[in-house]
């Protein structure tokens, strides 16, 4: 079986992923769902390049489907790719590590006379990262409340309304 480095080496799957994520962190519709239809359309695949590409995301677990009718709805689920960040997180802040001959740590490069830009620079990017993964989790945590607790909730509600 390939790993997530092979799944993601394919550029139709990443494009994919992009169409995906687009859908997703947009602010309508609130369900981050987008049917195989509108990706064929974005993307100007057919419609059996989109489903092949798209098994092999739903197979590693980047994407859910819900299925309604003949109709699959897909959703990204980004949780599979935290294990190509933390193979890439030490490349991507080795260029900061301004104190090779001390603990690594930004703090002991500042302290010790490594010019502030370069510890400022390496502050703010960890910053960033950091700030990034916090939304990206409060995000999921917020999709996956509103697909486990809201939506069931409108249903009952709806289902009670209509007796």
């Amino acid at each position: 079986m390939a790993d997530i480095f092979d799944v993601v080496a394919d550029a139709t799957r990443r494009d994919l992923l992009t169409v995906l994520l687009d859908r997703y962190v947009a602010p309508s519709p609130a369900t981050g769902e987008i049917s195989v239809g509108e990706m064929v359309d974005k993307l100007g695949l057919s419609q059996p390049t989109v489903s092949k590409h798209l098994k092999v995301l739903r197979d590693h677990g980047l994407v859910t489907v819900r299925e309604e009718g003949q109709h699959r709805y897909y959703c990204i689920d980004t949780s599979p790719l935290e294990t190509l960040e933390d193979w890439l997180i030490p490349f991507l802040s080795a260029d900061f590590d301004t104190s090779r001959d001390g603990d690594g740590s930004t703090v002991f490069a500042a302290w010790s006379g490594a010019p502030l830009a370069d510890a400022g620079t390496a502050v703010g990017r960890a910053a960033a990262a950091a700030s990034f993964q916090a939304r990206s989790r409060l995000e999921t945590a917020s999709h996956e409340v509103e697909r486990r607790v809201i939506e069931p909730l409108k249903h009952k509600l709806a289902r009670k309304d209509e007796k």
